[in-house]
């Protein structure tokens, strides 16, 4: 025992000497401000519910109902819609013209209803299909949450596409922003989902 404990001590004393020799200086607590925090984890009973994203099937617009914990969350909506067709999506010969994004768009609100997407630099200006697509997932998550606020519930809200400029859950329009172009488009021609 006295054996173990007089190699711990060497192997220590030699680990310091070494550091010392280096030209580490010996130092103290260093404070670096606040403990680091992840992403806190989804609680295992979060409800479900449901966002429709706007795909192409032989050139047409069609709704995609896709399970998700944050139905009203305008977001996440657009970053799964730029992030295209899942692969039960795809299996149904759904397409989209939204280009792939290296990193999320970024989403705003203005106070007129319309919605805001910063797109990164380089993406080329968006086709009128792309638009279309954008502009009634908006609608969509929009129609969704003045639904649940005024008294509908459920997990599951069927978008409509919204009446005229209104509440403050109507969003009226789209407006993208790319890098040296500007494109805009309302919800008035969407399909129903």
């Amino acid at each position: 025992m006295k054996r173990a404990r007089l190699a711990a001590l060497v192997t220590g004393l030699t680990a310091a000497t070494t550091l010392t020799a280096c030209g580490v200086p010996p130092s103290g607590v260093i404070e670096a401000g606040e403990a680091a925090r992840g992403v806190p984890p989804r609680s295992r009973t979060a409800e479900l519910g449901t966002v429709y994203l706007y795909f192409l099937r032989d050139g047409r617009l069609i709704a995609h109902a896709r399970d998700t914990t944050e139905p009203g969350n305008l977001e996440g909506a657009v970053d799964m819609l730029f992030g295209g067709p899942n692969h039960d999506e795809t299996a149904k010969k759904v397409t989209t013209e939204l280009p792939v994004v290296t990193y999320g768009p970024k989403v705003s609100t203005e106070s007129d209803g319309t919605v805001l997407v910063l797109l990164p630099e380089g993406v080329t200006p968006l086709t009128d299909p792309a638009m279309l697509q954008l502009a009634c997932t908006v609608s969509a998550v929009g129609s969704s949450l003045a639904a649940r606020s005024s008294g509908g519930g459920g997990a599951e809200v069927k978008p409509k596409p919204p009446a005229g400029k209104g509440g403050f859950l109507t969003y009226s329009g789209v407006k993208v922003i790319g890098d040296g172009w500007t494109r805009t488009r309302t919800a008035d021609s969407c399909p129903d989902a």
